[in-house]
């Protein structure tokens, strides 16, 4: 079910905490994730043994994987999920720049769409997008999210302020 034809997704696991840690103390990275101070290996293996009950922690973390190597290029996540109300927020990153642009986010977000379908009955995802992320902005249009709203001057970066768009897709069954 979390197999595309060019990726798979997979649980994260302890055995990707190296590999999750350089990722996760990557400057260039922490703009889009909201982090302002690295990681130690302890905190990253915490963080991963704390999820794995999602309905408990309401955040999921796959790995996003090549079908052809196995290897992972990045991390798909579901946080603040709400399963009263049947809704979980969405961030994605491919870590790894040569893998960029080749699709593989995509089809991780569609693979991710029909699995919170079936699996927990999901009706709403919603995406927090700053709003000079094209490409962010173009994969999450792409799957069909809307833009629903937009957070005036909510990040602040290098000496400016910049907006943030809520997007929002209504899973339909």
């Amino acid at each position: 079910m979390l197999r595309g034809s060019k990726i798979h997704l997979r649980a994260i696991e302890p055995e990707d905490a190296a590999k999750v840690l350089i990722w996760e103390n990557n400057p260039d990275n922490w703009r889009v994730s909201g982090t302002e101070a690295p990681y130690s290996m302890h905190g990253i293996l915490d963080y991963i043994n704390s999820i794995h009950n999602f309905r408990q922690s309401g955040e999921m973390r796959l790995m996003i994987c090549l079908n052809d190597t196995n290897e992972a290029v990045g991390t798909l996540d579901l946080f603040e999920a709400n399963f009263k109300h049947g809704r979980a927020g969405i961030g994605i990153l491919i870590a790894e720049e040569k893998e960029r642009n080749k699709g593989f986010a995509r089809e991780s977000l569609e693979i991710l769409i029909e699995y919170c379908q079936i699996m927990f009955d999901f009706h709403n995802l919603t995406a927090n997008v700053l709003e000079d992320n094209t490409s962010s902005i173009h994969l999450f249009e792409s799957v069909g999210f809307e833009l629903v709203g937009t957070r005036k001057e909510w990040f602040f970066d290098q000496g400016k302020r910049i907006n943030e768009r809520i997007y929002q897709l209504c899973l339909k069954k």
